[in-house]
């Protein structure tokens, strides 16, 4: 329920702080007061997109706010879910907007997302003005009627969660018939190719192996004559480093009795001479291997190149990139052989899921059968008091296609009298009839849906008299049991029906002309029916027959 409202420097308003009550108000004045401004911040403060047009002229920025009592409502999890804090009797939407562009927006000090405010502003409040008449016009609409009087919530939401996974399905069916479609396309093309990687007897590490083996090959000539020189070196009959390193260690050895030192020094001398053979041995081996052999080598180039050719064509970087690209291949034709199966399957479980969506819809289809009927009954007792006694009102549920919101196509009929047979209510209606009907709707809807705040924006349009005098009545109905109902209207009969009365008025300043609001005493509220009765000059018939209509509200 919206508490308080506060705004400041927004269009006409320099200030306005203004205490709402409970139960069924009303709003009055003169046309081009300000009512529309003040639903206009009210809209601001819903999420709707801001122009900073909007403020006062001369002014840096404006502000609005608003405080709800939330606490019958079970909206806690929306706060915690958007990590903003709790508070149930008192809860702020805060919308600021600066004469550069910027908005903010805040609940309860935290800043939000402008989507964050409208998706609890949808849940606050609606506004109900005369261009949302033209909903009757939508089947969506028409349709999320009959599911909120049929009670379907969680009937709805398990049927759009089996219709997303048969969508899903689908999509993964048509994408699996294409993929097929393009490999049968193909198939030829990848047998080719699996066939040339496989006869290529590819294996990991041969890459590297052969193109060691290339360039030691390639250097034999090289190797060979180092080789040799090392060899000759170590190991020539008179200049050799071993043969030399062993006479040295024989004359050493022969003089360690009388010179001790010469002792370790031959032992030394002995353990080089050991690793010098030794390593003169292992050349001399190696020398006997190296054998440079042409053909050797153009066998290791020609598989070199087959393997840069493969690597070139197929956009691989190594040999095991290839070896991954035939095992690729190889499932990719096997998938094409398989393929049918795969299609098979996964039909069958696309129909399964077919199958169940059609359950569910079926299930929802009879809840909103029944409810169709309800709201036939009661439109047809809401409708004959608004001056239509001869009015038909049917609920049509026909099958369609299965689709986001099930199998069933809603239209709302409508004939104002009995000779003329029902036909779409928006193309037969009236604006007035419209009104009416739509105000029989949301009366109806308010029962089945608990929503704090109900503004109508001069919903009376095209009535009067008794007719008006049974829309108050129904709009008082709504505000019973603690919902906020608030009608801006220029009707008396209505306005006098209010457990409170607002007036909305202008007044010029030395700043220039400013509106402003304020809640009427009784004797305000005498004054200010009996000029809606009789205009600028209130006479005393007025004024006691404005008595009169305040009298039907006790």
């Amino acid at each position: 329920m919206l508490k308080q409202l506060y705004i400041k420097n927004y269009a006409l308003i320099d200030t306005l702080d203004i205490e709402l009550h409970p139960g069924f108000s009303v709003i009055t004045g003169e046309t081009g007061a300000g009512k529309s401004i003040i639903l206009g911040a009210i809209g601001l403060l819903l999420g709707q997109r801001a122009d900073s047009k909007a403020i006062k002229p001369g002014c840096e920025k404006c502000q609005m706010e608003a405080h709800f009592d939330i606490s019958r409502y079970e909206m806690q999890p929306f706060f915690e879910e958007n990590d903003i804090d709790y508070d149930a009797t008192d809860c702020i939407l805060r919308r600021e907007l600066t004469a550069q562009g910027k908005s903010r927006a805040f609940i309860n000090d935290t800043p939000v997302s402008l989507a964050q405010m409208k998706e609890l502003g949808e849940r606050l409040v609606d506004v109900h003005s005369q261009h949302q008449n033209l909903l009757l016009n939508k089947q969506d609409f028409q349709l999320s009627v009959v599911d909120i009087i049929a009670g379907s919530p969680k009937q709805l939401t398990e049927y759009q969660q089996a219709f997303a996974s048969y969508q899903q399905l689908q999509h993964q069916l048509n994408d699996l018939r294409e993929s097929i479609e393009r490999n049968r396309d193909n198939a030829d093309f990848l047998q080719f190719q699996y066939n040339e990687l496989s006869h290529a007897n590819l294996s990991a590490g041969e890459q590297e192996e052969l193109e060691q083996q290339q360039d030691t090959m390639s250097h034999s000539e090289d190797i060979k004559s180092a080789l040799y020189e090392a060899d000759n070196a170590l190991q020539a009959e008179v200049t050799g480093i071993v043969g030399q390193l062993k006479s040295a260690y024989n004359a050493l050895h022969g003089i360690e009795k009388v010179l001790p030192a010469a002792g370790e020094l031959s032992e030394r001398m002995d353990s080089c001479y050991i690793e010098l053979k030794d390593m003169a041995q292992d050349i001399s081996s190696l020398l006997e291997d190296v054998d440079f052999d042409p053909a050797e080598l153009d066998a290791v180039n020609n598989r070199l190149d087959r393997i840069y050719d493969l690597q070139k064509k197929y956009h691989c970087d190594n040999v095991e990139a290839l070896i991954a690209r035939q095992e690729e291949l190889k499932t990719q034709l096997a998938n094409i052989e398989n393929s049918d199966e795969a299609l098979a399957d996964l039909q069958a479980k696309c129909e399964q899921q077919k199958d169940k969506c059609r359950q569910l819809a079926d299930a929802l289809t009879t809840l909103r059968s029944k409810a169709a009927k309800q709201i036939e009954r009661q439109m047809q007792q809401r409708l004959v008091p608004l001056g239509m006694p001869n009015v038909r009102f049917a609920v049509q549920v026909e099958r369609t296609e299965l689709n986001r919101n099930g199998q069933d196509k809603v239209s709302f009929l409508f004939s104002a009298n009995t000779s003329t047979p029902l036909q779409p209510v928006s193309q037969v209606a009236s604006g007035g009839e419209i009104a009416r009907v739509m105000l029989a709707l949301k009366v109806m809807i308010s029962g089945a849906v608990k929503l704090p705040t109900i503004i109508f924006d001069e919903i009376d349009t095209g009535v009067s008299g008794k007719i008006a005098e049974s829309m108050a009545q129904m709009m008082e109905e709504m505000g019973l049991g603690g919902r906020q109902v608030i009608s801006i209207t220029h009707l008396p009969q209505i306005a006098a029906l209010g457990q409170h009365h607002y007036k909305v008025s202008k007044e010029e300043t030395a700043q220039g002309t400013t509106s402003r609001m304020q809640q009427l005493s009784d004797d305000e509220r005498v004054s200010e029916i009996a000029q809606m009765l009789s205009g600028s000059d209130v006479s005393e018939a007025a004024i006691s027959n404005a008595k009169e209509l305040l009298k039907l509200k006790n």
